[in-house]
């Protein structure tokens, strides 16, 4: 599997100061002047050129106007000792003012009215406006369905502060629609169904004779900016020791980029269980990264630094043989001793009951089973030890064992701990040599048993062999399950542990204070005390890296199981094996997120994008997939549409048009056509869904042609009408979000 080429991250780049433009042709004309208020960026100019030499038609086409974020921020400039008010990319532009950026938008309503005022400042700056007075009529954007209070203030600061002759309000998707169908006849009268999608929310408008029906509009609450945080949060949780800091900016600009819808979801991800096509899939993103200064090391150092390692390793073997020799010994004499006390078990239930709790046993069970498990433990271990090594056919002697330290000198009692050590560990391997003798007979005896019951009944026997592998793979996993999820602070379990640590440290039996005057601690009279200690070792032994062994005598009969299964069962291949299952699954996780060596900096500053290209696009038609409880695009269009008439609905779906910046996403088409084609009758006609050419532009054109014809005088507030109905009140009309279609 080879990987895709790796996409580096645009670096920002600080913008160059642009001169404003000429205003003297406008001047005295009353050009009108068109404001799209996105909530990301505003787009603003003039809809007709000072002295046309051509149609407004074509200068519309050929006009792009002034583009800026949405964004100012305040910001003190500690060299000059000034207060400065940066707008748009000019907030990049300085470090610290991106901490204090807002915009005029909340979500999707329009509430940051300081904001608005300050942005619509530079706009007319950046347009020239040097008069006292905005003497030019204005159409500018609201959102469908926009709050009374956001258009009073939107049209107080317009008509108060700029002192604007007139002001209308029209919703972008309309524009856009509009631009797209429109006729060289007047009215407008086409028929469709309007996609928008936005930054913070998605709209569905239905349009009959030109007019948008408002009162079956649908809008969804999800637009590009939570697609863009479910990405962001998506990537963190993917790669949770990333090196660098991933931004927003940097997350949108993957989603713009790599993101796309697929006709069928759940198909696509099926295709993608595939190691190779997961790979295939992928976009690898590589961000910014500091190659650490290589050490170059001479021969002979690398030679000291391997014989020291030898060295090391050498004694760590002979550490871990002598607590392995001086466990076994601890576990022999806890062994004898549990041992010596069933034997001696009295006809008294009370004294013997006493006996178990003071021992930390509350019924025979739990002492059987702890005697059975040093029992299975001591027997490893001598098999262990016995293992590969040729034993002497004569005991050795030891002399110092049976003297009383008394007569020893300190030389003579390291000697004979020594001496008691190797007499152990000389017992023990005779004991495990006539064990394992008993063991191979149990053995010969249990296969043929094993071959009578596969030639009597093999269907049995092998669904009997089937069954313990389950189990077996079962046990394995859910081991698995429960160290990662130990190795997750903030999962249930790793969570329990901490509480029964934090129990033992809040101790109060005894306080502080009576601590230091020598006051006796009571912790562990009762015998519930021991039993947290027993959770904590329970749970530090289940988390350790290396193998226990219950995990290690899982994967001997596992490997035991499956040899007979393979040996004798033809319908049982090397596919069904755990180790072939595990290496499958490694190599899907390989594939959905590679792994770098320790040293490559470049790989650990990577990004692999594979399922969330098309994961974070199927938000738009599932939002609960991100825990919004919304419906989708599609139960959207299946609940406008069935408002209609089998005739207003064919008249709908002739003309479905998709606007905003989202839209531009690949696969959008297609999924909403896969989305309309089921809920519409079979011999009902349905085009291709149609995109704006410029998903970002059209509106702003839309409005720039509508205000150079004719109609536009009739759709504007005046000031003295203003004046007389309040800033909330709006006039009818197909673009607006009153018009006569309501």
């Amino acid at each position: 599997m080879s990987e895709q080429e790796p996409i580096c991250v645009p670096t920002p780049t600080l913008p160059t100061a642009v001169p404003p433009d000429s205003y003297d042709a406008y001047r005295g004309q009353g050009t009108p002047l068109i404001i799209d208020n996105g909530a990301s960026q505003l787009r603003f100019g003039f809809s007709l050129r000072p002295s046309p030499t051509g149609s407004p038609e074509e200068y519309v086409i050929n006009k792009t106007p002034h583009v800026a974020s949405n964004v100012i921020a305040r910001y003190k400039d500690r060299k000059a000792n000034q207060p400065l008010l940066l707008f748009g990319d000019g907030v990049d532009a300085e470090s610290g003012a991106k901490g204090q950026a807002r915009t005029p938008w909340e979500g999707d309503v329009l509430l940051n009215f300081d904001a608005l005022e300050h942005a619509l400042d530079c706009a007319f700056i950046t347009l020239g406006i040097d008069a006292d007075t905005v003497d030019h009529p204005v159409l500018m954007t609201e959102r469908l369905a926009t709050p009374l209070h956001s258009r009073a203030l939107t049209s107080e600061l317009l008509f108060e502060q700029y002192s604007v002759p007139s002001l209308a309000f029209c919703i972008d998707a309309l524009m856009s629609f509009y631009y797209r169908y429109q006729q060289p006849r007047v009215p407008f009268d086409a028929d469709g169904l309007v996609i928008s999608l936005n930054t913070a929310s998605t709209s569905v408008i239905p349009i009959l004779d030109g007019k948008g029906i408002l009162s079956h509009a649908k809008r969804i609450p999800w637009g590009a900016q939570q697609s863009t945080e479910y990405l962001l949060k998506l990537i963190q949780l993917k790669y949770h020791n990333f090196p660098t800091r991933v931004t927003t900016a940097q997350a949108s600009w993957m989603l713009h980029n790599f993101c796309e819808f697929s006709p069928d979801y759940q198909a696509t991800l099926r295709s993608l269980r595939n190691p190779n096509a997961l790979q295939a899939a992928a976009r690898v993103v590589q961000f910014p990264f500091t190659v650490p200064p290589a050490e170059e090391k001479t021969e002979e150092e690398l030679a000291r630094i391997a014989e020291r390692r030898k060295e090391q390793g050498k004694k760590l073997q002979e550490i871990a043989a002598k607590n392995r020799m001086e466990k076994l010994l601890q576990k022999e004499n806890d062994l004898r001793y549990l041992l010596h006390l069933r034997e001696n078990r009295g006809d008294n239930k009370r004294e013997w009951q006493d006996a178990l709790l003071e021992e930390g046993f509350d019924d025979d069970a739990a002492l059987d089973e702890t005697i059975k498990k040093l029992e299975q433990d001591v027997k490893k271990v001598r098999k262990k030890e016995s293992d590969g090594q040729d034993e002497p056919m004569e005991e050795p002697t030891f002399t110092l064992v049976d003297v009383p330290d008394a007569e020893l000198d300190e030389e003579g009692l390291k000697e004979k701990k020594k001496q008691r050590l190797l007499k152990a560990g000389f017992e023990a391997r005779a004991r495990a040599r006539r064990e394992k003798e008993k063991e191979r007979e149990e053995r010969k005896a249990e296969e043929r048993r094993d071959e009578e019951e596969r030639e009597n009944d093999f269907e049995g026997w092998a669904g009997r062999l089937r069954k313990e592998q389950e189990a077996i793979m079962s046990r394995i996993k859910e081991r698995e399950r429960r160290k990662a999820a130990l190795s997750d602070r903030k999962s249930a379990v790793a969570q329990a542990r901490m509480k029964n640590i934090a129990s033992l440290a809040a101790d109060d039996r005894v306080s502080k204070k009576k601590r230091k005057a020598g006051a006796e601690d009571m912790f562990g009279a009762d015998d519930d005390d021991w039993a947290i200690y027993r959770k904590i070792v329970q749970s530090r032994n289940q988390n350790t890296a290396a193998p226990s062994s219950d995990e290690e005598d899982d994967i001997q009969q596992l490997q035991f199981v499956e040899s007979k299964l393979l040996a004798h069962d033809p319908t049982f291949t090397a596919q069904h094996t755990h180790a072939s299952r595990t290496a499958a699954r490694s190599a899907l996780l390989s594939a959905f997120r590679p792994q770098y060596g320790p040293g490559d900096a470049a790989g650990a500053a990577r990004i692999h994008l594979n399922t969330e290209r098309w994961r974070v696009c199927e938000t738009y038609f599932a939002p609960s997939m991100a825990g919004v409880d919304a419906a989708g695009i599609g139960e959207v269009l299946q609940t406008v549409l069935a408002r209609f008439t089998d005739a207003e609905k064919a008249r709908l779906v002739k003309n479905v048009y998709t606007t905003g910046g989202p839209s531009q996403f690949r696969g959008l088409r297609e999924r909403i056509y896969s989305a309309l084609r089921p809920i519409l009758p079979p011999e009902m006609e349905l085009p291709p869904v149609e995109a704006a050419q410029d998903a970002t532009m059209d509106a702003w054109r839309g409005m720039a042609t509508f205000a150079n014809t004719e109609g536009f005088k009739d759709v504007g507030v005046t000031r003295q009408q203003y004046e007389e109905w309040g800033g909330e009140r709006i006039k009818r009309w197909w673009g607006g979000n009153w018009n006569a279609a309501q």
